[in-house]
């Protein structure tokens, strides 16, 4: 549950991160709050439910709205995540259009700027990956294209991978917020629960190990996370226990996800698990299964169970 607090002057602002899918809003995400609190691959579609991050700042405290990249709905889950983009956009004091270099608009980048135009929405656009440049004067033309397409307030080029620009554009979303209360603990980092960021570590170390055909129809859910008793620990160092279940879509996938010898699940769980110890602090003890459960992307109910609410 949202708290809000009242610090003396305090300053806040919801900010929505918007655009099509593997521009880097997650990588933006990260980078200005300072942690992982989103999972990241080069894989477009990574990003499927709206993730807060909180970055307090003195008397202001900034709350970003990751949103999945805009695509084109084939689903009940691309349904969801498309609906999520567009009640992100409506609900929040100023959108971030993130952007990559080239001379045009993509797609995504048009119907996001409609919607602001409906909303009357104040935004700001990034062009991202300026690392992957040797020429920076490469960036004009698109600069140029958003400049002509909305009045942005700023557009500002970043590469989140290196940092490079990102400083001025936190001095920028710290300006635009406004008056009012702290939604979050000052120390808050974001709103996800300790299980749903596990599940999605485990979640990202299937889309870096498996091929394109079957992270897309996969879910992971953490069914059990204790604290282990310290007793029970080796040489008294804390330990979690987390049994988690993933979900695909096939039998054929299973097989896959699992690998000759488990070898394949293995190596899946033991990169998530190193991922986890260093977001907890703590040792953890990983189980996870693999369970078929077909066409579950294009069954409400089941969405629903998996946590896309």
């Amino acid at each position: 549950m949202i708290q809000q607090t009242t610090p003396a002057g305090s300053r806040s602002a919801f900010v929505a991160l918007v655009g099509k899918p593997n521009v880097g809003k997650s990588s933006l995400l990260n980078r200005l709050v300072g942690e992982k609190v989103a999972i990241v691959t080069q894989k477009p579609q990574t990003t499927r439910t709206r993730i807060t991050g909180v970055l307090t700042k003195g008397e202001t405290q900034l709350v970003f709205i990751d949103t999945p990249g805009l695509l084109k709905a084939k689903d009940a889950l691309g349904r969801y995540m498309v609906k999520q983009v567009n009640d992100s956009v409506a609900d929040v004091d100023l959108a971030v259009l993130v952007t990559e270099p080239g001379p045009e608009l993509s797609k995504a980048d048009g119907e996001l700027i409609e919607s602001f135009k409906r909303l009357r929405l104040p935004a700001i656009a990034v062009v991202n990956k300026i690392d992957t440049l040797e020429e920076k004067e490469k960036l004009l033309p698109k600069m140029a294209a958003l400049g002509s397409a909305y009045d942005f307030r700023h557009i500002i080029p970043i590469s989140a991978l290196t940092g490079e620009g990102v400083d001025t554009l936190l001095e920028v979303l710290l300006d635009s917020a406004q008056e009012g209360v702290h939604f979050f603990p000052d120390d808050a980092l974001t709103d996800q629960p300790e299980r749903v960021l596990c599940a999605e570590m485990i979640r990202e170390q299937i889309l870096l190990h498996m091929r394109e055909e079957i992270p897309h129809g996969v879910a992971v859910v953490v069914e059990e996370m204790k604290d282990r008793p310290l007793e029970r620990c080796k040489d008294n160092v804390p330990m979690v226990d987390i049994s988690a279940m993933i979900y695909c879509e096939r039998d054929g996938h299973k097989g896959m996800l699992i690998g000759k010898g488990g070898q394949m699940l293995k190596a899946i769980a033991t990169a998530a698990r190193q991922s986890m110890e260093d977001f907890l602090g703590v040792k953890v003890n990983l189980q996870c299964r693999v369970k078929t459960k077909e066409a579950w992307k294009n069954n409400e109910q089941q969405l629903r169970n998996f946590g896309f609410r």
